[in-house]
């Protein structure tokens, strides 16, 4: 029989590159989704991709009812949790909602798990749980310390997830903690759904690139680094989507659980970043240097020892195919999109 794997948050833009590697793994998969921050035309553009859709639930993580009767309804096996608010500008303004929705929605899912007896889960966590690293590439076992209030939110999910499995030994849970997530699928039919403040990198690169915005905002250029603008560790989402299969697979050959860092194991400054896009789309990015952000951190990117020895895994793609496949996305999306200064 088939495994059948729920992924919370399955049509948002990581959720749905997992989709993809699931069912092309032979896997069946629930979506479970209250389109916050993804739109229902993601599962047909998913069966166009794979050739069959995956079973698509519209709801919310913290609707208790319903992720029991979903967990009657379906044989599932082990959870995908992307179901989480994500901007790090944002979990300022709305510190309470945050904690709510991605600690609180945790909690919920997690006593549903339970009440299944599914007890297999693949979490997405974020590097924002380091804060500022003593230290780069920043291994799994660096301190944990947050900066901002999203990242408290992942570190507090964390430590419920990681009670839950000394409290009981048949919690198998991976702790998978990535950085920035960018690109899209090479068939430009899924990528990232923006909507509301811009507050990540390269989807503001694609904005100005389309002649939505007319600079990118640079926040600080004098950090302790190279050129003076941030260094993060920006991962292809395509190569984050098979680590999660990876870790999924590890769950269940070792039986128990992993924390791992999934990235490339370099940082990317955010001047590099924009320089590498128009080398790959042949588009000049113009910039204007503005204060530091409160909460962003200098430099954080991974160490990928453990991902390759535990996971057999490893990030493939290269920030040129990063870029290329993430204006791929943006420019199907022009037609869909209202300019705006």
């Amino acid at each position: 029989m088939k495994s059948t794997i729920l992924i919370t948050g399955g049509a948002g833009f990581i959720g749905s590159h997992a989709a993809v590697e699931l069912m092309q793994a032979d896997c069946n998969v629930v979506v479970l989704d209250n389109l916050c921050n993804s739109d229902a035309g993601v599962i047909e553009r998913l069966e166009t991709i794979c050739g069959n859709a995956p079973q698509f639930v519209n709801g919310d993580i913290r609707d208790s009812a319903l992720l029991d009767k979903v967990f009657a309804l379906h044989p599932i096996t082990a959870v995908m949790h992307f179901a989480g608010l994500k901007s790090v500008g944002e979990s300022w303004q709305q510190t309470a909602h945050y904690l709510d929705n991605n600690v609180g929605g945790t909690a919920c899912l997690v006593a549903a798990m339970e009440r299944a007896g599914v007890r297999r889960l693949v979490f997405s966590s974020s590097a924002p749980v380091y804060g500022q690293p003593d230290s780069v590439p920043t291994p799994e076992f660096a301190p944990l310390r947050t900066t901002n209030p999203y990242g408290r939110s992942k570190l507090l999910c964390e430590d419920v997830l990681r009670e839950l499995q000394i409290a009981d030994s048949r919690w198998q849970v991976a702790l998978l903690l990535y950085f920035n997530p960018v690109g899209a699928h090479a068939s430009g039919l899924i990528g990232e759904k923006l909507s509301g403040v811009l507050n990540d990198l390269m989807p503001y690169i694609t904005q100005v690139a389309a002649c939505r915005h007319p600079y990118l905002r640079v926040f600080g250029d004098d950090y302790p680094t190279f050129n003076g603008t941030g260094v993060p560790d920006y991962i292809h989402v395509v190569d984050l989507a098979k680590g999660h299969l990876a870790a999924l697979r590890d769950l269940a050959q070792a039986g128990k659980g992993i924390t791992v860092n999934l990235g490339t194991g370099s940082g990317v400054s955010v001047l590099q970043l924009a320089v590498a896009f128009t080398q790959a789309t042949g588009v000049p990015i113009p910039y204007q240097v503005l204060p530091r952000r409160a909460g962003d951190v200098a430099s954080c990117y991974s160490a990928t020892d453990l991902a390759l020895s535990a996971l057999g895994w490893r990030a493939q793609l290269s920030v040129e195919a990063m870029c290329a496949d993430a204006w791929r996305w943006e420019c199907s999306q022009m037609s869909e999109r209202p300019l705006h200064a």
